[in-house]
């Protein structure tokens, strides 16, 4: 398992198609994961600090753990298979299975480490270079100056059923925001 950081989210274009995007702690590869809207928005709120003054779901499971006397210890990025990526929370020992944004939106609020399999690293993950690396510093900028609130109209509808930019079905036939293919 190698560490990863979470660089963001952002639009993957053409099809305005949102990712988080992670980087290997240590080293130069990145694994885009396609996600749906409503993560990417839950991952942006972690990423900035921002707490609704109500919970929403990915709050809610926190202060459940919390009030339960459970914590999230790590989230791992287990498998890669057939475009969509798995993974699992590991509270207290136990292995609980869940998709990678809901896990990383977890992670990021429990300040819990968030580890990818390195056969999954391989096959998804691109080395970043130098260009990368200024692309990525150009994406930090833009997360600089960018809110929650961007992410929260785009597809809150109708997003079942959209297919990743290969053309492929992202999930096996689950939600379209199954954290599909790299």
């Amino acid at each position: 398992m190698r560490e990863m950081d979470v660089v963001g989210v952002r639009a993957q274009m053409p099809n305005n198609e949102p990712i988080v995007l992670l980087r290997e702690v240590g080293g130069h590869r990145m694994i885009p994961i396609w996600i749906g809207w409503n993560e990417a928005n839950a991952i942006a709120e972690a990423l900035e600090g921002l707490r609704p003054p109500r919970p929403l779901t990915h709050d809610l499971m926190v202060d459940t753990l919390a009030g339960l006397g459970h914590t999230l210890k790590e989230v791992h990025i287990t498998e890669l298979e057939g475009g969509t990526f798995y993974a699992v929370l590991l509270v207290d020992g136990v292995e609980i299975s869940a998709r990678p944004s809901d896990a990383i939106a977890l992670a990021l609020r429990c300040q819990a480490p968030v580890y990818c399999a390195e056969d999954v690293l391989e096959a998804a993950g691109f080395e970043e270079e130098e260009e990368a690396e200024e692309e990525v510093e150009k994406f930090r900028e833009f997360l600089d100056h960018v809110s929650a609130d961007d992410f929260s109209d785009e597809g809150e509808e109708g997003d079942e059923g959209q297919q990743p930019p290969d053309g492929g079905d992202a999930d096996g036939g689950e939600d379209a925001d199954d954290d599909g293919p790299a």
